[in-house]
């Protein structure tokens, strides 16, 4: 009896799981979704969430590598971004950083395509327990 009230029970929480996901992705806005689908022909599966700014965050993958896609509640892009390793970066940005912040410890490298801002890196540094973005375009230019 034990054994059928412990797979009755795995059963139910699996259930409630599938239940939970659907109903994260049927809050969707059906304008979100056609955007993503347009600008990501091919990719069905993304994981939605809503973000504390009201924007709708889809993680799914690319090529095997990790984006993040962020959309307006009309559907309109944001932007999308990707975790790269420093090593990825371009040799302007890294001698930028050698130069301007040899300091500091690098914490995250991002590269990023943003509807107003274009395509851009965005690496974060840490020095002294504090955390500090600095945005480059591909030729080391900082642009915040």
């Amino acid at each position: 009896m034990k054994r059928y009230l412990f797979i009755l029970s795995f059963l139910s929480i699996g259930a409630v799981s599938c239940q939970e996901k659907d109903a994260g992705q049927k809050q969707v806005p059906e304008a979100v979704k056609i955007t993503f689908q347009n600008k990501y022909p091919g990719e069905t599966d993304p994981d939605w969430k809503q973000d504390d700014h009201g924007y709708w965050e889809s993680h799914f993958k690319k090529d095997g590598e990790k984006y993040r896609a962020d959309f307006n509640t009309d559907g309109s892009w944001i932007e999308t971004e990707n975790s790269i390793k420093d090593s990825e970066l371009p040799e302007a940005i890294k001698k930028v950083i050698a130069e301007k912040y040899s300091d500091r410890e690098i914490t995250e490298v991002e590269h990023v395509d943003n509807a107003k801002k274009g395509v851009f890196y965005d690496v974060e540094f840490k020095q002294k327990g504090k955390n500090m973005d600095v945005e480059f375009r591909e030729d080391g230019t900082i642009i915040n």
